[in-house]
């Protein structure tokens, strides 16, 4: 998934989805928690590899891992292209109204965008571009 995108939160807490990211994440889609200040979104497909992926995990791995679980909800696009957060998901991410949506490979991550515009300024700096491929050995 590729792409960032402006939305606003509505007043009942619901996402407005791009149509690029709508056709990779269907129509059910998981959202959870993720080690950044954002919530990350699993196609359907997607989320049954990060599952299988834990549940491969020794039980004291999983242990770890249960958060991203406990916290996850399935969620329904409705008509409009829109998905209703959960508050406990919308807390976490320090939602207030606007919100950034990326495409990140696999997912797509949603992000208070106050919190992005200040991870964005850092990681798209020529130097740390130069930086992180040069890590990556491109």
């Amino acid at each position: 998934m590729t792409g960032e995108y402006q939305h606003s939160l509505d007043a009942k807490g619901r996402l407005f989805i791009p149509a690029k990211l709508r056709e990779e994440l269907g129509t059910e889609f998981y959202v959870t928690i993720s080690a950044d200040t954002c919530l990350c979104a699993y196609s359907a497909e997607n989320w049954k590899i990060f599952s299988d992926k834990i549940s491969a995990m020794p039980y004291r791995d999983q242990r770890k891992m249960r958060a991203l679980h406990a916290f996850a909800a399935k969620c329904e696009l409705d008509a409009q292209g829109r998905v209703l957060l959960p508050q406990t998901l919308r807390d976490f991410a320090k939602f207030e109204k606007n919100v950034t949506v990326l495409g990140a490979n696999n997912h797509a991550e949603f992000w208070n965008s106050d919190l992005w515009a200040d991870i964005r300024a850092r990681e798209m700096s020529p130097e740390n571009i130069a930086a992180l491929m040069q890590e990556l050995d491109f």
